[in-house]
Formats: C-alpha cells, sequence, structure tokens
C-alpha cells in the first residue's frame, strides 16, 4: 500500500513505499540524496551506498530528473528538512527514466515556460500556487455552505450578454446566435428567487483584446446572489467571506506561502470590517495625488493601486456614476446619479477582486434601463419576469478567483493562477 508524502509524518519510524518523480538529485559519492515530489510534497530520500543492495545504489544512480518510480524507505524526522520528515532509502523500483527533461534547474524566459505550461506546472512554485488555488475554492465552498447558500449552476451557453456589451465570443447555437458566458449572475437571481441564498462557480469568457498583468481571457468568478439583501448587507457578507478565505490559506498553506516567499503579515491583516470609500471620496484623493480624472470616468489601474496604497486592508469604493456601471444596479434612491454598488480594491496593487451591487427590484425601471442601454426587451423578457412575479429587493456580488489567488500569493501576472492560461496570444496547450 502506498503512502503519500504529505502523509509520512504519521509513520515515524516505520518503512513505506511512496510513488514519485525525481526532481533533483545530487551525490556525494557515497551517499545519494534523492529530491522526491509526488503531488502532495517534497521530501529528500537518503541512499548510503553502505547500506543497501548494489542493484538498489545502480537503480537511484539511474534516475534522471523527472523519472518515475517506486521509493521505499524508513521515515525518519529531521528539524532540517523543510518537510520535517526524511526518507532513508532501503528500496527502489524504477518505471520510468525520463530522458532529456526540458525544464532545466535554471532560469527559463516565460515564453518557453509558457509552451511547456504543461510540465511547468511540476515545478514547486506552481505547485505550491496550485494548492493555495486549490483551498481558496474550498475554502470559497466551505463559508458559503456555513452560510446558507446552495451551490447552482449556470450555462455557459448564452443568448444574451450580463454586463450589455459587445466582447463577447459568439458561436452558432443550431441555427441561433449564442455567446460563451461573460457572468453566471442573471441566472443567479432567478435562483436566488428560489432558494433565497445561492451562488455559481465556473468558467467566464472576456474577448477583450487586453494585454495586461490581471486580465485573462478565459476565468473563474464566484458569484453569490441574495434575495432581501441589501447594499449595506451585501458589503458586509463580501468583507467576512474573504476574511474568511484568506485566514484559511494562512491556516492551511503555510508550507505553499513559505515555498513563494510571500510575506504572510500583509495577509494576516485581511480582516473585517474593512474601510470604505465612496466614489466621490476616490476621485477627491486621486485629484489631490496629481492624477488626471474627473467624476464620471472610471478607474484604471494606476487609480485603484494609488488607492489601495492609502489602506492596509482591501478598501470597498462605493457608489459609482450611473452612467458607467451596469444596467441592472439599483440607482441611490436619495441620489439617483450614482448606484448601490462597490468594487473591492486588493491592496499591494492586485486591482478589483470583486464587484457588485444591490439590483433593480423595479420592474417599470429596470424596464427604463433596458432602453437606456438599447437591450432587447425580448431577449431579456425572462429577466424582467423575476421582477413582475414577486420583486425583492436582492443583492450579489462576483470575485474574479485568479486574481484573488494573485494577491494571496503575491504573484506578479495572472500567468501563474491557473493550470493553463488563455492569453491574448496564447491558446496552447
Amino acid at each position: 500500500m502506498l503512502t503519500t508524502i504529505a502523509q509520512v509524518g504519521q509513520h515515524v519510524g516505520q518503512e513505506v513505499t511512496i510513488g514519485c518523480w525525481l526532481f533533483n538529485k545530487r551525490s556525494s559519492g557515497k551517499i545519494q540524496f534523492l529530491q522526491l515530489r509526488d503531488g502532495s510534497g517534497f521530501i529528500q530520500g537518503v541512499v548510503v551506498k553502505a547500506e543497501v543492495s548494489e542493484e538498489i545504489w545502480d537503480l537511484a544512480s539511474q534516475l534522471t530528473q523527472e523519472s518515475s518510480a517506486y521509493i521505499k524507505g524508513i521515515v525518519r524526522a529531521d528539524e532540517r528538512a523543510p518537510s520535517g520528515y526524511e526518507l532513508t532509502v532501503t528500496g527502489v523500483e524504477v518505471i520510468q527514466i525520463a530522458q532529456d527533461y526540458p525544464i532545466s534547474l535554471k532560469e527559463h524566459g516565460v515564453d518557453f515556460l509558457m509552451d511547456h505550461r504543461h510540465l511547468w506546472l511540476r515545478s514547486p512554485r506552481q505547485r505550491a500556487v496550485m494548492a493555495i488555488r486549490s483551498e481558496i475554492i474550498r475554502a470559497m465552498y466551505q463559508f458559503f455552505h456555513e452560510n446558507g447558500f446552495y451551490k447552482v449552476d449556470a450555462p455557459i451557453l448564452t443568448p444574451t450578454s450580463a454586463e450589455g456589451t459587445t466582447n463577447l465570443f459568439h458561436t452558432k447555437y443550431f441555427d441561433e446566435d449564442a455567446y460563451l458566458s461573460q457572468s453566471g449572475q442573471l441566472y443567479m437571481e432567478a435562483a436566488a428567487m428560489a432558494l433565497g441564498r445561492v451562488f455559481s462557480f465556473g468558467p467566464t469568457f472576456r474577448a477583450e483584446k487586453s494585454k495586461t498583468r490581471r486580465h485573462l481571457i478565459e476565468f473563474w468568478m464566484i458569484e453569490p446572489e441574495m434575495a432581501f439583501v441589501d447594499h449595506e448587507e451585501n458589503l458586509r457578507i463580501q468583507e467576512q467571506f474573504v476574511s474568511y478565505v484568506v485566514q484559511s490559506v494562512l491556516k492551511n498553506c503555510q508550507r505553499e506561502l513559505k515555498t513563494l516567499q510571500r510575506d504572510t503579515s500583509k495577509l494576516e491583516n485581511v480582516t473585517a470590517p474593512f474601510p470604505r470609500i465612496s466614489y466621490d471620496e476616490a476621485i477627491q484623493m486621486l485629484q489631490e495625488m496629481g492624477h488626471e480624472i474627473k467624476w464620471g470616468e472610471d478607474f484604471g489601474a494606476p487609480d485603484e493601486t494609488a488607492i489601495a496604497e492609502r489602506f492596509d486592508k482591501p478598501v470597498f469604493i462605493t457608489h459609482y456614476p450611473t452612467e458607467i456601471k451596469a444596467f441592472y444596479m439599483k440607482p441611490d434612491p436619495n441620489r439617483p446619479e450614482v448606484v448601490l454598488c462597490a468594487d473591492l480594491i486588493a491592496p499591494e496593487g492586485y486591482g478589483e477582486i470583486i464587484g457588485g451591487s444591490q439590483r433593480i427590484d423595479d420592474p417599470e425601471l429596470l424596464q427604463q434601463r433596458f432602453a437606456k442601454h438599447d437591450l432587447s426587451e425580448e431577449a431579456y423578457q425572462w429577466y424582467l419576469d423575476l421582477r413582475k412575479y414577486g420583486t425583492v429587493p436582492h443583492s450579489g456580488f462576483g470575485l474574479g478567483l485568479e486574481r484573488t489567488v494573485a494577491w494571496i500569493c503575491g504573484l506578479d501576472h495572472v500567468r501563474e493562477t491557473i493550470p493553463f492560461p488563455r492569453l491574448l496570444y496564447r491558446l496552447y496547450p
């Protein structure tokens, strides 16, 4: 029976067998040090020539980078080892000797690594990122299940756009036009009217020709929608949600954060409540800093970074102008030129990670917004029905997973946050 590297701590002093790959190897003549990995972690296997048969010594000597094998050995506790344990090797069964593995243990260019993304994922840094991504997803699901949300799946193929934009990937649905989803929000609003509190999680697609460190063509979003929840409660849920996720990563991914050399003191400070400023205050703040921006304009990446630098936690920017936000956002009853919305800006220059709002619940107002945004009332009739048959105040938000992973991991580019990134000029592998 095989043991994983993550489980070896349960078998100190015992002989175990692990299925693994050789990450690296060094030798001091009569001792071979095998750096082994199995997906769950890394461990050093020590082969002492005087303690094993000549056959085992020779088999260990044949192992090359990324060769696969079953390694048998006795688990030893070792405080000096990164994992806290070491393996005294007693047996080697070779599965395959890898030849000319392309990603050697040296610096490689980004394009080369992206061309070999299927292999680059095996490196300690990339494994750590993927493990943290997995923990973020697990924690998100856990938070919503603990708070009475139901998981609902939104379709990928849609007849319309949630944002009312033209940046969509078009395809044919037999004889009809269809588009790859850019958001599951509208469908979650329908589900919320049935189940109260819901969330979807899935891929979304934006046909935007953006080539920045923050943008992907295909990315994953988690999108909660909540009936009987107003703007203020929506913000409280968001800050509790983000705090929960960050603290879960700090608790369960210490080794991975260390691999990434992440300054965890910045993450330890991410606890609710978060600071809030209005769009008006943000504009004034930027103008005082010398930014050339006017009321009514949206923020760019430099603007968001400048605002974030004023705070040591994520910061909400609320009440954006109605004209620059999506058609479904509810205007502030006391000031209809702005909407009851907020963007959550991550610290350290990572930009917006959440966009959310209270949704319009008045059917007449929604019809007016259809006309203003030149949206087909026929195409959105089902969405209007949600306001005709038992309308209620409701709110929701969307969190972009990859930007969140980049922020928590402290990465320079979102291309490392997803197993196989889809970028403006990259569809391979």
